[in-house]
């Protein structure tokens, strides 16, 4: 995901590749450093499951709600995902109110996509009764945008994900008053997005970055197997820079991972 923003901008990414012609980043961060991380959850109290997530400067909330909906025709017997994102005209002047821009409906298919090949819920489990299953709605809000959307919206949908707790069931309806029972999960999924300028390869691109870049892939994992990939721009990347990023990026899973458990609950 990349805006191209104006002068200003401009001026700030010919500065970015300034730098890392010397092999250099803003703030002396390391090629394959992330920013700093902070995971708070808990934090709507009437959803069934939320969090904040901060890498950087970039900010995005996402709340989880719980509603009792029809099986998708192929999969009767599976309770439904849906992952919805929005760029709040609060988090940078470019976005806007209105309709889901292309960059949203991306943002929400790449968080989606990691989350639901790996299947990290076990939609199974959400079966109720004929014709009855729990669907999972996955809202994600961007507060303020300073590159990496993909990053952190999946470490904050993930984190809602595993503090979700589902209303009970009783005579046919949902009883949200009452919220015990985990949302069962079969595993973590994070990813790392990448960034190509030039011949240097960089992870996690603030908004500076971003305007600079002439290729980027997000790949998602859950530790063990690259679970989706999503390319982005025109730049290409070789088979030998694929492979190290697939590397480094199952390499900086314990790290996310941690974020993610280490997540603080909103007081």
């Amino acid at each position: 995901m990349v805006f191209k923003m104006g002068v200003f901008e401009d001026v700030k990414g010919n500065y970015v590749k300034e730098l890392l012609a010397k092999g250099v980043r803003e703030n002396n961060r390391g090629m394959f450093d992330f920013r700093k991380i902070y995971i708070t959850k808990d934090f709507i109290p009437q959803a069934e499951g939320s969090s904040i997530v901060n890498i950087g400067d970039t900010k995005v909330l996402v709340g989880v709600k719980m509603q009792i909906g029809e099986p998708m025709a192929d999969n009767p017997t599976d309770g439904n995902l849906i992952v919805s994102a929005e760029l709040l005209p609060l988090a940078h002047a470019e976005f806007e109110s209105g309709p889901p821009s292309p960059e949203s409906i991306e943002l929400a298919r790449v968080v989606d996509r990691g989350i639901r090949a790996a299947n990290s819920i076990d939609l199974s489990k959400l079966f109720i009764e004929s014709n009855k299953v729990w669907e999972i709605y996955c809202d994600i809000y961007v507060l303020n945008y300073d590159g990496n959307l993909f990053d952190a919206g999946t470490l904050a949908v993930m984190t809602a994900l595993k503090n979700t707790k589902m209303p009970k069931y009783e005579d046919g309806k949902a009883i949200y008053e009452e919220r015990n029972i985990p949302l069962p999960i079969n595993s973590t999924v994070v990813s790392t997005t990448f960034g190509k300028i030039k011949d240097k390869i960089i992870i996690d691109p603030n908004i500076h970055e971003e305007t600079a870049l002439d290729a980027r892939l997000t790949i998602a994992n859950d530790g063990k197997i690259i679970r989706a990939m999503q390319k982005g721009l025109s730049g290409s990347i070789s088979s030998k820079e694929l492979d190290d990023m697939a590397n480094i990026s199952i390499n900086k899973y314990a790290e996310l991972n941690n974020a993610i458990n280490n997540a603080v609950k909103e007081e």
